[in-house]
């Protein structure tokens, strides 16, 4: 899987060499943080053009929802394109769909249901291009440095996401929303640039060799049929159902719980930011010292005990703290996560494996907010952070359970194949 060209250094690199002696990998990180930082600066454009040419709320979460859930519904196919065709070629493919389509926006400024549709289809490429960036990590990276390799991935995509809306503050003024969507368009040309350097990374196994939807289905039974990834997958997004719907309970516990500010509610959504800048360097730097199984469950648990305890805050500093805390353990999802499957799943299901975990990880942030959004207006914020914490614990310990009966089930399997091979 990986060449003998880019299999170079010690394990334990920082993710700074590893972007300074691995070409590959430094373009693929280089055209995520790129595309990524293009995706939130043209959201925040939408958002305001939306806002100002219907003043509806709900024409907004219908812009969101286009963005966000239709894709995910997609996510068994999207994930197949990753195994029927070459890595490069589909990554590529994904950012020109996009930019192409944001251009468009651009151009005509349509309005509402043509503008819906066009979103759709961007987030349609977007949801293509999520899977393959993470089934070609280890193809470009040595199994000894994905650890590291992930964590630098996901340290560049939230850098990216966090700069996307401080351009937009920036370039508003001068370019205006027409400007800032050109702006988008000309990040993805760069980011399809960057790939088009990167080897090819061609389809594995006998994928292409059957119809889309029918690789879609294996990849769905692939998923159920296999413990470790089903453990991996099904708790994932209980977390996530249960702990999603903290991004509209925390504005509503800075404000009605504890009556402050805009710049408290920023800086209480910007904590669990901070704390996954920090999560990313750590991990980044000096690799996981704990099994990859640990370090999810570790991951899962941080994150849902810090709502619980945002939950039982006193004030809004302690809240944000634990928020912070909530990010350590959201890098450590994500890093654990995308290693564990890197390293289970066989090469030619890797990225309909991807696939359907964003998939259902995006249904399940869906159901958190409307589950959540109910649940706070029949209680209060406190309430509903205490009530999602303590959801994500419990998912956690059965999370914990169950994998840990699936990778010894899966280990005993190995050690039993061996002797049937020598023979």
């Amino acid at each position: 899987m990986t060449s003998p060209a880019i299999d170079a250094g010690e394990p334990g690199r920082s993710g700074l060499r590893l972007l300074r002696h691995n070409p590959g990998f430094r373009a693929l990180w280089s055209a995520r943080v790129i595309s990524y930082a293009g995706d939130s600066l043209s959201l925040v454009a939408l958002i305001f053009h939306v806002a100002d040419s219907t003043g509806q709320a709900f024409a907004i979460a219908v812009l969101l929802l286009a963005g966000d859930f239709a894709p995910a519904l997609l996510g068994p196919l999207t994930g197949a394109l990753s195994d029927r065709f070459d890595l490069r070629r589909v990554m590529i493919s994904a950012e020109l769909v996009q930019g192409a389509m944001v251009l468009l926006i651009a151009v005509l400024l349509p309005p509402l249901p043509v503008l819906l549709a066009l979103v759709a289809v961007r987030a349609i490429a977007g949801q293509v291009f999520q899977p393959a960036s993470r089934a070609a990590v280890p193809a470009l990276v040595p199994d000894r440095h994905l650890e590291t390799a992930n964590s630098t991935v996901g340290f560049g995509t939230n850098g990216g996401e966090a700069l996307g809306p401080l351009l937009a503050a920036a370039l508003f003024p001068l370019l205006g929303v027409r400007g800032v969507l050109l702006v988008d368009a000309v990040t993805f040309l760069l980011s399809a640039a960057l790939l088009a350097t990167l080897p090819r990374v061609p389809a594995a196994g006998n994928a292409g060799r059957s119809s889309l939807l029918r690789d879609a289905r294996t990849g769905l039974g692939y998923l159920w049929s296999t413990p470790v990834v089903r453990v991996v997958t099904l708790g994932f997004c209980a977390v996530v159902a249960c702990n999603g719907v903290d991004d509209v309970a925390l504005v509503l516990l800075a404000t009605k719980t504890f009556h402050a500010g805009p710049s408290a509610v920023g800086l209480l959504l910007g904590a669990v930011g901070l704390g996954l800048f920090v999560g990313y360097l750590l991990l980044g730097r000096y690799g996981m010292r704990a099994s990859t199984a640990a370090l999810l469950i570790a991951g899962f648990a941080i994150s849902s005990v810090g709502n619980l305890l945002t939950g039982l805050a006193w004030a809004v500093g302690a809240a944000i703290v634990m928020q912070a805390v909530r990010g350590l353990g959201i890098a450590a999802m994500d890093v654990a996560s995308s290693t564990l499957l890197q390293r289970v799943v066989p090469e030619a299901m890797l990225g309909r494996v991807f696939g359907n975990l964003y998939g259902v990880i995006g249904i399940a942030a869906a159901l958190s907010y409307l589950g959540g959004s109910l649940l706070l207006d029949a209680t209060s914020p406190p309430t509903t952070l205490l009530v999602a914490g303590a959801g994500g614990t419990l998912a956690t310990a059965v999370t914990a359970w169950a994998l840990r009966r699936s990778l010894h089930r899966m280990n005993r399997s190995a050690d039993l194949a061996e002797p049937e091979q020598r023979t």
